[in-house]
């Protein structure tokens, strides 16, 4: 059972249940004005849609803390509108729709493995490894030398995604990616 949060101990990254959903604490403010009685002001994420909410709490007020369940999972591979997961440990096939991804799946290829998260037995979203390394399928041809101006260009990516990469970097070279921020990071 998840614990129950008084609104006066929220701190970021807390996620508690609301109107039957998951919210994560994104920023917390404690106010005590002049007059009147104390607060919490608060910015909401829901994580199951991604919507973003402020809310203000009394600090006495009892949230029901949510858990999260995060499994490894391993991708296989995709079937028209369907993706396949497997459970690492039972083995298991997960068959998810693209509504359920979103972009997750840009910086992920076959037999990589990922978090997946639910809340109650729903899945609500994947989580990439935070570094993954892929091979650059398309660019235009690179300059050697044009490397101090910091100028980029577009690269595609083995699993279709497309970011921008230095000027130096090649078809056939192989990259690392930050997958939170979809940003190069360096060539291998």
């Amino acid at each position: 059972m998840a614990e129950v949060y008084m609104a006066g101990d929220i701190r970021n990254g807390t996620t508690f249940e609301m109107d039957n959903s998951v919210y994560k604490v994104v920023e917390f403010q404690h106010v005590k004005p002049g007059k009147g009685a104390a607060f919490v002001r608060t910015k909401l994420k829901n994580v199951i849609n991604g919507s973003v909410l402020e809310k203000t709490f009394n600090p006495s007020e009892k949230l029901q803390g949510a858990t999260v369940d995060k499994r490894d999972m391993q991708y296989l591979y995709n079937d028209g509108d369907l993706y396949y997961f497997m459970d690492n440990e039972t083995y298991e096939q997960l068959p998810l729709n693209k509504e359920q991804l979103g972009d997750a799946l840009r910086f992920v290829k076959e037999n990589m493995s990922v978090k997946i998260l639910s809340f109650k037995g729903n899945v609500f979203a994947i989580e990439p490894p935070i570094f993954v390394e892929l091979e650059v399928t398309y660019t235009e041809p690179g300059f050697s030398g044009n490397t101090s101006t910091g100028a980029t260009k577009p690269a595609t990516l083995e699993t279709g995604a497309t970011i921008n990469v230095p000027l130096f970097v090649n078809t056939g070279d192989f990259i690392r990616i930050d997958t939170r921020t979809g940003e190069y990071m360096e060539r291998i």
